[in-house]
C-alpha cells in the first residue's frame, strides 16, 4: 500500500465534520425542555415522558449522521420522539396482552405463536380505532394508511397521492389530530 494511503487513512475527522457534530449536539441539548414537554403530551406520564426524552435524544445523537445539515433539527428530533413514544406503546400493549394471556393460562409462554400481518389477528388496528379511521375523510385517511400503517415516506406517499410532499405533511398532521381527538378514551386506556 502506497504511503499516502495509509496517512489518508490515518488522519482525524475533518474540522468541519467536528463542527457539525458539536453544532447538533448543542442543538439538542436545547431542545431538551421541549422533547420533554413534547413527550409528556403523548404519554400524560412524568415517567414515560421521561424515558421516551431520553431515548428519543439518545437515537438523535447515536443517528446523528443521518440529519440533514440546515434543515429543521426541532422538527427531526420531535419526529424521533413520537416514534419512540409509538415503540413504547406496542412494547406495553404486547406486555399486558402476554400477562392476561399467562393469567389464564400458566403454559401460555411454552406455547409456539404464530406471526401475522401487523394489520391482522390480535397485531390490528381495534375495531374502534379502524371505524374512527374509516370515518375519516378519503384524502386524509389515505396519508394515515400509507405513512402509519404501511410505513411508506413522504415522498414516496405524495408520488403514489399525485400530491406535493407538503400536502402529505399536512393532511397526516390534521389527520393525526382528527384521530387524537376522538381517542383520549383509548390513550388513556394504554
Amino acid at each position: 500500500m502506497p504511503a499516502a494511503v495509509v496517512a489518508k487513512a490515518h488522519r482525524s475527522p475533518k474540522p468541519s465534520a467536528v463542527r457539525e457534530k458539536s453544532e447538533l449536539e448543542a442543538g439538542l441539548v436545547r431542545l431538551v425542555p421541549e422533547v420533554r414537554a413534547h413527550a409528556m403530551r403523548l404519554a400524560g406520564d412524568s415517567s414515560a415522558a421521561n424515558d421516551i426524552a431520553q431515548d428519543a435524544i439518545e437515537r438523535a445523537l447515536r443517528f446523528a449522521d443521518r440529519y440533514d445539515r440546515g434543515t429543521n433539527l426541532r422538527a427531526w428530533v420531535l419526529r424521533i420522539a413520537f416514534n419512540v413514544f409509538v415503540t413504547h406503546w406496542r412494547r406495553r400493549r404486547r406486555e399486558r396482552r402476554a400477562l392476561q394471556d399467562l393469567a389464564s393460562d400458566p403454559c401460555a409462554w411454552t406455547l409456539p405463536t404464530s406471526f401475522g400481518s401487523p394489520d391482522a389477528g390480535d397485531g390490528a388496528l381495534l375495531a374502534s380505532t379502524r371505524a374512527k379511521l374509516d370515518a375519516l375523510a378519503p384524502p386524509f385517511r389515505a396519508v394515515i394508511v400509507l405513512v402509519d400503517l404501511e410505513q411508506r415516506s413522504y415522498e414516496e406517499t405524495a408520488g403514489m397521492l399525485g400530491v406535493p410532499v407538503g400536502t402529505v405533511m399536512s393532511r397526516l398532521h390534521r389527520a393525526r389530530k382528527r384521530l387524537a381527538a376522538e381517542m383520549p378514551s383509548e390513550r388513556d386506556a394504554a
